[in-house]
């Protein structure tokens, strides 16, 4: 049996808490019923004074649920309360005596704040993104995806993506069988990916230079130009402009322009009746076949489900 503790802090996501406990008593009540023994033994840890002792001896998880924040501002000054902080300690004690670690959202600091990220690939919510790499240059961000499972360390995106991390959980240390019936109960369908949700306008506008970037993208979204070209027109070598645009958006320059030029070709099959190979020059494909191909791709959706 995996002895979980689910670490608990004030102001932490209800919804985050809820999922993690509710996908690992489904994973007990479908494995009893199955005439199989209920594979986790869980225990919540609220971390709220200095009197919170640490996970139990022998706990093979600690799970951190998301913290409710979303500002930068906000969550820089939730990981330096002192109840955070505490956190930070207790989490490192529980890696440190061969406890698994897992969180998703902003709960993802925690661990890249107390050192367990360094050297170790992760993801965090899409739009902390840039924060997390500014603070933590040590750790392989792979905002792209949903859940980043690099055991004993495993994270997860923004908020529901909780689901996945929990789904990612039970396959681990149970099965992936049991993770798919999980699932089915659950009505969870599979995701790998953050870049469906994630708002490039958004992402760029933490830097006045990809900002005007992105802005000169869209301006020229039907043509076939080259990130030399975008490059010069940042004033920028494009070996400048590669680096700004990764460690804002995180993404290469290639895939920056492909985003953007997805995102407008959504756009226009959702708002208007042209055919997609009119569409797909409207965004600078030369034929319909590239743009299906790309938005597959980068979505994991076809033309014909946007318009539909």
């Amino acid at each position: 049996m995996t002895r979980i503790t689910v670490l608990e802090l004030p102001g932490r996501m209800a919804s985050s808490a809820a999922i993690t406990h509710d996908v690992l008593a489904t994973a007990n009540r479908v494995s009893l019923a199955a005439g199989r023994p209920a594979p986790f033994e869980v225990r919540t840890l609220l971390c709220s004074d200095a009197k919170t002792r640490a996970p139990a001896a022998g706990t093979d998880l600690v799970i951190v649920p998301g913290l409710g924040v979303d500002t930068e501002e906000a969550l820089l000054a939730r990981i330096t309360a002192p109840d955070c902080r505490r956190a930070m300690r207790l989490l490192a004690n529980a890696a440190r005596a061969g406890s698994a670690i897992a969180a998703s959202c902003a709960s993802t600091f925690l661990l890249a704040e107390a050192g367990l990220l360094d050297g170790r690939r992760a993801t965090t919510t899409w739009w902390f993104a840039p924060l997390f790499r500014r603070r933590y240059p040590e750790v392989a961000l792979l905002t792209d995806q949903i859940v980043v499972a690099d055991w004993p360390i495993a994270t997860g995106g923004a908020a529901m993506a909780q689901m996945d991390l929990m789904l990612a959980v039970v396959a681990h240390f149970a099965g992936a069988g049991l993770a798919k019936a999980c699932a089915g109960y659950l009505l969870l369908d599979g995701r790998t990916s953050q870049a469906p949700y994630m708002a490039i306008t958004y992402l760029a506008g933490q830097d006045p230079a990809i900002a005007k970037a992105e802005s000169w993208v869209r301006r020229n979204v039907a043509r076939d130009f080259a990130i030399e070209d975008l490059a010069k027109a940042m004033a920028m070598t494009p070996r400048t402009f590669a680096r700004r645009v990764v460690a804002t958006c995180g993404l290469s320059p290639i895939r920056f322009v492909r985003r953007i030029r997805i995102e407008t070709a959504r756009f226009l099959l959702e708002t208007t009746k042209r055919p997609v190979e009119e569409i797909a020059r409207c965004v600078g494909y030369a034929d319909a076949s590239t743009l299906r191909r790309l938005m597959r791709s980068d979505t994991q959706r076809t033309p014909a489900d946007f318009r539909r």
